[in-house]
């Protein structure tokens, strides 16, 4: 069942790229009083992917995830409903970590009824059809047979293989041009169609704005939720329709 916000219900929060680690304490800080000050109360929270850095398997031997786990789960237990969306670096976040942490997970794309509108949730990285380089490797790394073989290796061979990769993703990405690592606006345009959604939100390219795409004759938003690295920043959307926020970290 897709989940649904209903008008006049409250407010509800959408998180996206905060890349969580241990060596980032500033990041996951603001995260915990964001949680505190800010998503206390409202309908529900929606990680849109990339919650950490780097996720190995639900062993993922980090404090920041034992601390993550703890304080969404009392959110949770508040009752604030908290939803997780897989990004390109946690793909492989499952059902235990879900479960200790009071997440659902969400396929990518969603469809939600967000207090009356039409709503799509993606992580967003599937918009980016002009960077075949990427979409060719992320066919391959979500492969079920993949996806299934990864978590049984060794938990050291499993850390020096995300290592490895995103050291790899990174100089990839200083020989890009900008433009081929943003979405694809006839990508954008044909995933609304399709879904029948006049709305989306999404992360991923760490471009945060809001977008308007004229879709058969009727204005369509594209809400991009910031990332968490020298700012922070999130989408929360009401009854009156939805607003982008960030600040310092």
């Amino acid at each position: 069942m897709s989940p649904t916000a209903k008008p006049g219900a409250g407010r509800t929060y959408f998180v996206a790229d905060l890349h969580l680690t241990d060596e980032r304490p500033a990041a996951t800080g603001r995260f915990f009083r964001f949680l505190q000050d800010e998503v206390a109360g409202a309908d529900a929270l929606y990680i849109l992917g990339d919650l950490f850095e780097a996720w190995t398997g639900d062993d993922h031997g980090e404090r920041v995830a034992g601390d993550t786990a703890q304080r969404l789960a009392a959110l949770a237990a508040a009752g604030t409903r908290v939803y997780f969306m897989h990004g390109n670096r946690d793909f492989l976040l499952a059902e235990h970590y879900a479960a200790r942490a009071g997440m659902t997970l969400l396929p990518d794309p969603t469809r939600m009824d967000l207090y009356g509108t039409p709503t799509l949730l993606m992580h967003g990285d599937t918009l980016c059809t002009d960077d075949t380089t990427y979409q060719r490797f992320r066919h391959h790394v979500r492969h079920p047979l993949t996806r299934a073989l990864l978590p049984r290796l060794p938990r050291a061979w499993r850390q020096r293989m995300a290592q490895r990769a995103r050291a790899g993703s990174e100089a990839a990405k200083s020989q890009k041009a900008a433009d081929i690592m943003d979405v694809n606006v006839d990508e954008v345009v044909r995933v609304l169609r399709e879904r029948q959604a006049c709305r989306l939100i999404h992360g991923h390219t760490h471009r945060p704005a809001q977008h308007v795409h004229p879709i058969d004759g009727r204005p369509c938003e594209r809400w991009v939720v910031p990332d968490w690295y020298t700012r922070w920043g999130y989408v929360v959307c009401d009854a009156t329709g939805c607003r982008l926020r960030m600040d310092a970290l």
